[in-house]
């Protein structure tokens, strides 16, 4: 049966805390494959929290619903700092970016005591802006970008990423609303090892099964190549859906 915007693939899942080293407590979800070990996980940082982004954000509730059982893919999820969706509330206020490098820094520390392999970071819009001024950890092997607007990621920050050497992909939406594909491939330029993807007709929140669909191939095409293409179909005992969603 196809792959809808509802389905829910089994997965191993739990409830997470993060705790941060200036005290607080956040909450998450890890999403394990069923019955075998991931192959590389994903640690998922959101959109804007005072614009309405979450750990819950479609693109990355879809991520945890499927690639466990699509790509052999561990996601972890987790509210940053002030931030609430229905798993609950994190500790703390919003910090502009500034004090959620203490967020960054427990998730890749929770991924590392769980012995979680291959560590990517996927950042949407504000999320990316964390990944490339707090995401150069020794544990993270490459980090994808969705949506990027580098507002608050300055160059200084992709100078820095360039001398940490690791992978970087942008996606770029065709009608963006802060950076679209000429500029982000400009402003990227300076990062030798980053790759721009633009993507024609997308929005800023990929909004559409089309775009979910794309954005989660990218991502696995990088993360675990021999996953790739995600199937639009699985057999009906796998699938699950999620009442009153479209």
């Amino acid at each position: 049966m196809e792959i809808r915007s509802s389905t829910v693939l089994p997965a191993r899942r739990e409830p997470i805390e993060l705790h941060t080293g200036d005290g607080l407590r956040l909450v998450g979800e890890l999403a394990l494959p069923p019955g075998r070990p991931p192959v590389a996980t994903l640690v998922c940082l959101h959109p804007l929290p005072t614009h309405g982004g979450m750990m819950d954000s479609h693109l990355y509730r879809k991520a945890a619903n499927r690639l466990p059982a699509l790509a052999d893919l561990a996601v972890l999820r987790f509210n940053t700092r002030g931030t609430s969706s229905e798993r609950g509330a994190s500790e703390g206020v919003f910090g502009d970016g500034e004090e959620e490098r203490f967020d960054v820094a427990a998730a890749l520390e929770y991924a590392e005591f769980h012995d979680l392999p291959n560590v990517w970071l996927v950042g949407w819009s504000f999320g990316t802006e964390l990944t490339l001024k707090w995401g150069r950890d020794p544990l993270v092997t490459g980090a994808v970008l969705l949506s990027p607007p580098l507002r608050r990621a300055t160059d200084a920050d992709l100078d820095a990423w360039a001398a940490f050497g690791r992978p970087l992909t942008a996606l770029v939406p065709e009608f963006d609303d802060y950076l679209r594909p000429q500029e982000a491939k400009a402003r990227f330029a300076r990062v030798p090892q980053a790759e721009v993807v633009g993507v024609e007709g997308a929005k800023h929140l990929w909004v559409g099964e089309p775009y979910v669909r794309i954005v989660l191939n990218e991502i696995v095409r990088r993360v675990n190549p021999a996953a790739h293409p995600l199937p639009h179909e699985v057999p009906h005992e796998m699938l699950g859906e999620v009442p009153g969603e479209g």
